[in-house]
C-alpha cells in the first residue's frame, strides 16, 4: 500500500511538449526596465491588468490568442516560495488539456544558481498533493528541467520533503508502527544502512519500558526502530523522532475536536526519516544514527494509568501525571539510548505541546540547546534557509515544576510553560557531555498556501539540513 502512496516528484519534465511557454520571473526593480524593452501588444496586455512586478503577482501574456509567457512578481534574492503562485493560477487559467501539451521553461537570464534551484524546489513543493487516496486527481503545469539547476539537489529535497508530508498525512488506519519500520527499511536499502528492530515484550527485555508502557495498549505492538549508516571514523550524530502513529490521550483521553489530528503525532519520526535521507544523498561526513520510538497510544484495558510509576531506562522514577503527556516519555528511553553511544551531536523532533504553539504558532518551531553558543548560528541559518526556528531556554529554576513527591520527575505540570517544562524533563535524559537540541514541531499547515498545501508540513527540516551541512563540512 505504501508504495502506490509515496509518488515520485510531480512537476516537471525532461523533455519539450507541443507548446512551450516561458516563465518569466521579475524582480521590482527590474520591471520598468524589462516593460521598457516589449512591444506595444505585451505593454498593451500588460496596461490592462494590476500586474507591476511585485512578489506574488503573475500574469500571463498571451500571442495570436496563445499563451506564450507566464510573469511572476518574485523578491529581490527569489527564494524557495516565489514560483510557488504560479501553479494555482495556471491551473485555473489553462483546462487540463492544454496543461498535458505544454512544457514551461523557466528563464534564468538573471538568475543565480542558487535562486534557479529555489525556483524549481517552490515549484516542486507547490505541485505536491495528497492525493493518492482519490479517484481523481488535477492535472499539473509542468516545468522543463533547468539545464543550471542542480537536479539531484533539488529532487533530493522535494523527495525528502513530500515523503514527510506523506507519512504525516495518512490516516492511522494506513500508519502504524509496522508502516514506519517498513518505511525505514526501504530508506536503508537505498543507502546501504543497517537496521535493528526491538518489538514487544523484547522491548521490557532490553529495558526500554517506558517505550513499552506507552505503547502497551495497542494492538499494533510498540518498537524502537534503529537505523546505521556512514563511516566507523566520523563524528557521530544521532536523529531521535517521536514517532506516536496515533494519540487517543490514553485515558486521559482527548475531547474529540483535538484528537481529530492526532494521525500527525508522528511528525517527529517523519521529520527524523526526511533529515536522515538528505543527510544520506548529500553523503555528509557523519556516523549517522536514527531512533524511532513508535507505538499508538491507544485506550484499553492494557493502558497505562494517571498516576503510574514507571523506571526508565536510565534508571529515573517517572509519575505519570498524564497519559497525554506520552511523547516526552517515550523520547526519554530513547534519548537515554542514543548517549549510551557518546555522540557528537543529538538532535530530537517532537509534536511534543500546545505550549510551543501558542507561544510561537505553528509556523515557528522552537529549538531547546543544551549549549546556548548553537542559538545564534541557528536564527542565522534559519533565515538563510527561509525556515524560521526560534531559540528557546532551558530555564533550570522551572525544573521544580517536574520533580514529584513520589518520585524523580512527572511528565506533565498541567501550568502554563509546558513546552520549557517538557524540553527540561528531556534533557534530564541527555548526558550533561552531550551535545543536544530539541525541536517541538506542529507538522502542519492549517489554511493552506502556495507551496505550503492545507495538511503536512516541514518546519525546521530545511534549517537543520542546512546547519549540519555547515557544522560537519
Amino acid at each position: 500500500m505504501l508504495d502506490k502512496i509515496f509518488r515520485p516528484v510531480q512537476g516537471f519534465t525532461a523533455r519539450k511538449r507541443k507548446h512551450t511557454v516561458t516563465i518569466i520571473p521579475i524582480k521590482s526593480k527590474d520591471y520598468k526596465g524589462w516593460l521598457d524593452k516589449q512591444n506595444a501588444a505585451v505593454q498593451k496586455q500588460i496596461a490592462t491588468s494590476i500586474f507591476t512586478g511585485k512578489p506574488g503577482q503573475t500574469r500571463i501574456i498571451f500571442q495570436n490568442g496563445e499563451p506564450e509567457s507566464f510573469l511572476i512578481g518574485v523578491n529581490e534574492t527569489l527564494g524557495h516560495y516565489d514560483l510557488s503562485p504560479a501553479i494555482s493560477m495556471l491551473q485555473k487559467i489553462l483546462n487540463a488539456e492544454t496543461l498535458k501539451d505544454t512544457a514551461f521553461e523557466l528563464d534564468t537570464s538573471k538568475l543565480k544558481t542558487a535562486e534557479i534551484n529555489n525556483a524549481h524546489i517552490g515549484w516542486g513543493l507547490a505541485c505536491y498533493s495528497f492525493d493518492t487516496l482519490k479517484s481523481k486527481t488535477d492535472a499539473l503545469p509542468a516545468l522543463l528541467w533547468s539545464k543550471k539547476a542542480d537536479k539531484k539537489a533539488v529532487l533530493s529535497m522535494l523527495e525528502s520533503i513530500n515523503l514527510l508530508r506523506d507519512l504525516v498525512n495518512l490516516p492511522a488506519n494506513l500508519l502504524g508502527p509496522e508502516e514506519i519500520e517498513k518505511t525505514v527499511k526501504k530508506l536503508s536499502h537505498e543507502h546501504e544502512a543497517s537496521v535493528k528492530i526491538i518489538k514487544d515484550q523484547d522491548l521490557l527485555k532490553q529495558n526500554f519500558p517506558l517505550i513499552y508502557t506507552v505503547g502497551q495498549a495497542s494492538p499494533r505492538r510498540p518498537r524502537l526502530i534503529e537505523m546505521k549508516w556512514g563511516k566507523a571514523r566520523d563524528p557521530k550524530l544521532t536523529l531521535v523522532g517521536k514517532g506516536v502513529v496515533f494519540d487517543t490521550g490514553g485515558l486521559d483521553i482527548k475531547p474529540s475536536q483535538y484528537m481529530r489530528l492526532m494521525k500527525k503525532d508522528m511528525g517527529g519520526a517523519a521529520h527524523v526519516i526526511a533529515l536522515a535521507k538528505l543527510i544520506m544523498e548529500a553523503k555528509l561526513p557523519v556516523r549517522l544514527r536514527l531512533l524511532i520510538p513508535a507505538v499508538e497510544n491507544a485506550v484499553g484495558g492494557a493502558a497505562f494509568r494517571p498516576g503510574d510509576i514507571i523506571q526508565s531506562r536510565k534508571g529515573l522514577f517517572v509519575e505519570n501525571t498524564n497519559t497525554d503527556a506520552e511523547g516526552r516519555l517515550i523520547l526519554a528511553d530513547a534519548l537515554t539510548y542514543a548517549c549510551e553511544d557518546n555522540p557528537d551531536l543529538v538532535i530530537d523532533y517532537a509534536t511534543l505541546t500546545g505550549s510551543a504553539r501558542a507561544g510561537l504558532g505553528p509556523d515557528i518551531p522552537p529549538v531547546f540547546c543544551s549549549n546556548d553558543k548553537h542559538h545564534e548560528p541557528l536564527r542565522k541559518t534559519a533565515a538563510k534557509a527561509e525556515d524560521p526556528i526560534w531559540p528557546m531556554p532551558l530555564w533550570q529554576p522551572y525544573r521544580k515544576h517536574i520533580e514529584s513527591p513520589d518520585a524523580d520527575l512527572i511528565n506533565s505540570t498541567g501550568i502554563p510553560g509546558d513546552g520549557i517544562y517538557s524540553a527540561l524533563f528531556l534533557q534530564s535524559f541527555v548526558e550533561d557531555k552531550t551535545d543536544w537540541m530539541h525541536l517541538d514541531v506542529f507538522s502542519w499547515e492549517q489554511t493552506g498556501r502556495p507551496g505550503r498545501p492545507k495538511g503536512a508540513a516541514d518546519t525546521g527540516l530545511r534549517t537543520m539540513f542546512v546547519y549540519l551541512k555547515e557544522r560537519y563540512a
